[in-house]
């Protein structure tokens, strides 16, 4: 009997879709899935023939974040739960490729994101959400406090009061809401959300894609380092980008008053 995959990976032209599918259980993460989900992440960061990646989830939810029903029966054998250890080895793996990657990564939320499925959102590049979807910051509901990089990346999307209102609360956040505050880029109705997000993926696909690297490096930078540091690093990556094919593409359209052609380096 052939065990159905946790998560599709398709391929549309340079754009890879990765789809969590466990609707059964909200697409909530257990050990297979986290284990697909590094694996497919690391193929997407190493393969140049993709420009775009998508993280979405099948069924009515993105992610309800960890399944509890492993963690369940461990406590109730008095097992010692480490779970500092499982976020090194199972979450920050995904957070920190996506962080790295050298293309833009797009979280399409086509439903509830909570727990570890809003850290896996806000560590992405960008948002984009359905109406019906939803986010919340539910730890403290279960005891706990917020993982998988969303205390690091939440409070520098929404601000510090806001952040600390969700994770405190546990409330969910409408997509209307999240558009508002900043935690989403786009909302689009359900019934053309599908639609929308692929050719939002594919306009980012044809895009100057190792100026957005080197975008996201200096964004990287910005949230960890000091003003002055920062200005030498924004030097060196703009002196990079200038030197790149897409830039000599882009001026000479520019000049010739016609979109730009990028070939992605």
């Amino acid at each position: 009997m052939t065990t159905r995959s946790p998560l599709r990976y398709e391929r549309d032209g340079a754009v890879t879709i990765l789809t969590l599918d466990r609707p059964e259980v909200l697409n909530a993460f257990d050990e297979s899935l986290t284990e697909a989900l590094n694996a497919a992440i690391a193929d997407c960061a190493a393969d140049a023939a993709i420009r775009a990646v998508v993280i979405t989830g099948s069924g009515r939810a993105f992610s309800a974040g960890q399944d509890l029903d492993d963690r369940l029966a461990m406590i109730e054998k008095g097992g010692d739960l480490r779970l500092g250890d499982e976020l090194r080895r199972r979450y920050h793996p995904v957070i920190a490729t996506i962080r790295t990657m050298r293309k833009p990564v797009v979280a399409a939320v086509n439903g509830v994101a909570a727990g570890a499925g809003l850290g896996l959102a806000v560590a992405c590049d960008v948002r984009v959400a359905a109406t019906s979807a939803s986010f919340r910051a539910a730890w403290g509901r279960v005891g706990l406090v917020p993982d998988a990089g969303s205390a690091f990346f939440l409070p520098r999307l929404v601000g510090w009061g806001r952040a600390l209102d969700m994770v405190l609360t546990g409330d969910p956040v409408s997509a209307d809401e999240a558009l508002r505050i900043g935690l989403a880029t786009r909302v689009w109705p359900d019934e053309a959300f599908v639609a929308k997000w692929h050719d939002y993926a594919q306009t980012l696909a044809r895009g100057a894609t190792e100026a957005f690297a080197l975008t996201k490096e200096g964004l990287n930078a910005s949230m960890a380092r000091g003003f002055e540091e920062f200005l030498d690093i924004e030097a060196g990556l703009q002196d990079r980008a200038g030197r790149t094919g897409d830039y000599a593409r882009g001026v000479k359209a520019f000049a010739a008053k016609r979109p730009a052609e990028f070939e992605g380096r």
